[in-house]
């Protein structure tokens, strides 16, 4: 198995940003998180950057085929020809069928897919305890690595602020989107016998103890 291609699913807030740090160290993977890729191709202004931009300056979601169209094109730049790191897509079985037939078509397939589990209640704690520097953006959490002050910045002095997107409404309501859409994957790649579960309630090393122990196994198991 010389080539090693992943995805990282799981719910908001599992952990799955910190552990894609550590596997690209590891591994010298690229890593493609939808948003980042996306965005890469806007800049770049190729063709599908072009196309994506449309839908992105009006407010619309970039349709699955244009997702998978620009992942394809990093599949054919050559960076990937030791493997990827997916994180943000595939979303639905939809796209999971898609990615498929996308790999298929270049005689590849899926390593593993490294599904992190966290309960709700977990990630809501998480995400909700978050606070960000107004100013400099440095991150702050009132439970796990609170400032010296409360509600200040240690780094500049500026106040610290909860962000939209981290305040407990709004953490539930992205975990209702992902268990009605991306939790189906769970049973899909189950079905087919790459996922592999790992609890993110762990800290972050044991995790990532685990999944190289699993990329290990796995490898052991192509050589045989």
């Amino acid at each position: 198995m010389s080539e090693l291609n992943l995805v990282l699913l799981g719910p908001p807030g599992a952990g799955k940003g910190t552990q894609a740090d550590r596997l690209r160290n590891d591994f010298g993977l690229p890593y493609w998180a939808t948003g980042i890729i996306l965005r890469d191709a806007v800049q770049r202004e190729t063709e599908l950057g072009k196309k994506a931009k449309e839908y992105m300056d009006s407010g619309d979601l970039v349709p699955d085929e244009l997702i998978c169209d620009v992942i394809a094109e990093r599949f054919d730049s050559g960076e990937a020809d030791n493997g990827f790191l997916l994180d943000g897509f595939p979303r639905t079985v939809g796209q999971a069928e898609m990615l498929e037939r996308l790999l298929d078509s270049r005689g590849r397939e899926l390593t593993a897919v490294l599904l992190i589990e966290a309960p709700d209640d977990e990630v809501v704690r998480r995400l909700s305890g978050r606070r960000t520097c107004a100013k400099g953006q440095h991150v702050y959490h009132v439970e796990f690595d609170p400032p010296k002050h409360e509600g200040v910045c240690d780094q500049d002095g500026s106040r610290l602020i909860q962000r939209d997107d981290d305040k407990p409404e709004t953490v539930r309501k992205r975990l209702a989107v992902y268990h009605e859409q991306t939790e189906p994957l769970v049973d899909w790649y189950e079905g087919k016998d790459v996922l592999r579960r790992f609890d993110g309630r762990r800290t972050p090393d044991e995790v990532h103890d685990l999944i190289r122990a699993t990329l290990a196994t796995k490898r052991l198991e192509a050589e045989l």
